[in-house]
C-alpha cells in the first residue's frame, strides 16, 4: 500500500498538471474584448476550431444566398456549421452592443467600419489578431486604414464604397471634366418648370458634402480622422467650399428637403436628370431602368482640384462574446479571401477591397465597377471615432441655412462647429 508521504507527493504533482492544462486552454470568450481569445497551441502553425463550433453570421438579406454558399464551403473544409441571420450592417454593430453581453448575438457580423469605434468603446469587438498581417498584405491600403482604430486592425475587409456621377448617355456625352463644364451643360439642358436638371446630389447630407469639402482641403477630425478636438469645418477651406456649393443652387434651384434618394432616381430614370450623384448601391436598379448608363469621377472644383468624396469599407466583425473565437476568425477570414470577394462581385455587384480581386478580369470588365474603384482610390475614409455622430445632423442644419436661406457660409460654419463641440462635450 502507498504510503502517506508518497501519496501526498503524487497529489501535489496531479494537482500542479491540472492548474497548468487549464491555464493553457481557457475558456473561449472568457474574456471578451482581448486578443487573448484566440486558443491555438504554441506548437501550432496553422488555427483550428473549437470542437463542435457552430456560427451564426449577420448580414442583410441580399447577402444570404452568398454566405449560405461560403458556409457550404467552410463547411467541406472545417466541419463547422454556419447559419445565416439577417442584420444589416447598418444596424449590427449597435444592436451587438446589446445582444453580444447578452450571449445572443452573431458570432461573425457584418458593419461598416464608421461604426468601429462604438464597438471598441462597447467592448462587443474582437480585434483582427491571428490573420493581421495577412488581411493588410492582400487588401486595399485605404480599407485597411478604415478598419484600424487606435492603431489596431478590427474586421476583415468584404467591400468597398463610394459615390461617383452616374450619367445617361442619351442626355450627355460624359461627364465634365470641371464644374464649370457642368454649369455650362445646366445652362442649356435645364428646365425648371419641367422638372429637368443638369445634375443633382442630396444638397442637405453631409454624406454629399464632404467631396467639397475634402477637395478644397479641409477635414472633419483631424488630418487623419481621429481628433475630436480638431474640426475643420469652419476653417478657410471649408468655408471656400460652402461658398462654392452656395453658389450652384443657381443650376439646382430647390430646396434641401425637395432633394433625396427617391426624387433623384425618379427623375434619373425618367429622362429628366442627366448626372446623379450616387453610389454603387444604386448600380442595379438604375441599370434596369437607364439603357445608356455610365458612371465618371467627380468633376474637378474650381481650385482645379479633384473631389475627395467620403469611401465607406464593409466588414466582416467578430462578436467579442462568442464562444468560438477561433472558427469565427476563421470564417471571417475565408468569406473574405481573393476567392469569395470575387464570387461576391459576380452574384451582388459588391466592390472587392482584395487589391487582387479588384484587379481581375470580372472586376476590370466592368466599366462601372471600375470607375467607383478609382474614385475609392480618391476618397477619404468616414471618421469612425464615437464623435462623427454629431456630424451628422447639424451639417444638414448648416447646409439648409446656406443652401434654402443665403445664410453666411462662415457663419453658418462657425455655429456648426459650435454646436459639433457641444453635442460632443455632453455626450448627446
Amino acid at each position: 500500500m502507498m504510503n502517506r508521504k508518497k501519496w501526498g507527493i503524487m497529489s501535489c504533482l496531479l494537482i500542479m498538471m491540472l492548474l497548468v492544462s487549464a491555464c493553457n486552454s481557457g475558456g473561449a470568450g472568457t474574456t471578451p474584448g482581448t486578443a487573448a481569445d484566440t486558443q491555438v497551441p504554441a506548437d501550432q502553425q496553422e488555427m483550428v476550431p473549437e470542437e463542435g463550433a457552430k456560427l451564426t453570421v449577420w448580414d442583410s438579406g441580399d447577402q444570404k444566398t452568398f454566405i449560405e454558399e461560403a458556409a457550404k464551403a467552410f463547411k467541406e473544409k472545417y466541419n463547422v456549421e454556419v447559419s445565416f441571420a439577417e442584420v444589416g450592417p447598418d444596424k449590427s454593430m449597435g444592436q451587438m452592443v446589446t445582444d453580444g453581453p447578452a450571449g445572443v448575438g452573431g458570432d461573425v457580423f457584418a458593419g461598416v467600419h464608421d461604426q468601429i469605434g462604438q464597438g471598441v468603446s462597447a467592448g462587443v469587438v474582437l480585434p483582427n489578431d491571428w490573420f493581421e498581417e495577412d488581411t493588410k498584405s492582400r487588401n486595399s491600403e485605404i480599407a485597411i486604414k478604415a478598419l484600424t482604430y487606435d492603431n489596431m486592425l478590427y474586421g476583415y475587409p468584404k467591400s468597398v464604397e463610394t459615390t461617383a456621377v452616374f450619367y445617361n448617355k442619351d442626355l450627355i456625352k460624359e461627364v465634365p471634366q470641371d464644374w464649370n463644364g457642368v454649369i455650362d451643360f445646366a445652362k442649356i439642358f435645364n428646365d425648371t418648370k419641367a422638372n429637368k436638371f443638369a445634375i443633382m446630389w442630396e444638397v442637405g447630407n453631409g454624406y454629399y458634402v464632404f467631396p467639397f469639402i475634402g477637395g478644397y482641403g479641409s477635414y472633419v477630425f483631424g488630418s487623419d480622422g481621429t481628433d475630436a478636438k480638431d474640426i475643420g469645418l469652419n476653417n478657410p477651406a471649408a468655408v471656400e467650399a460652402a461658398t462654392f456649393i452656395q453658389g450652384l443652387n443657381k443650376i439646382l434651384p430647390l430646396k434641401t428637403s425637395d432633394i433625396n434618394a427617391d426624387i433623384k432616381k425618379s427623375l434619373f430614370t425618367s429622362n429628366k436628370l442627366a448626372m446623379n450623384i450616387s453610389g454603387p448601391w444604386d448600380t442595379g436598379s438604375l441599370k434596369e431602368s437607364v439603357k445608356n448608363i455610365g458612371v465618371g469621377m467627380y468633376p474637378n472644383l474650381p481650385n482645379g482640384k479633384p473631389m475627395t468624396p467620403f469611401s465607406g469599407v464593409k466588414a466582416y466583425f467578430v462578436n467579442a462574446y462568442t464562444k468560438y473565437p477561433n472558427a469565427s476568425k476563421l470564417f471571417a477570414d475565408f468569406i473574405t479571401s481573393e476567392e469569395w470577394q470575387t464570387k461576391n462581385f459576380e452574384m451582388n455587384g459588391a466592390l472587392p477591397s482584395n487589391t487582387k480581386a479588384a484587379a481581375s478580369e470580372q472586376v476590370q470588365s466592368d466599366p462601372i465597377a471600375t470607375v467607383f474603384l478609382k474614385q475609392f482610390e480618391n476618397s477619404v475614409p468616414m471618421p469612425s471615432i464615437p464623435a462623427m455622430a454629431q456630424f451628422w445632423s447639424p451639417m444638414e442644419a448648416a447646409m439648409s441655412s446656406i443652401w434654402n436661406d443665403n445664410k453666411d457660409p462662415k457663419a453658418a460654419l462657425d455655429n456648426l462647429v459650435s454646436q459639433m463641440k457641444s453635442n460632443i462635450e455632453t455626450g448627446q
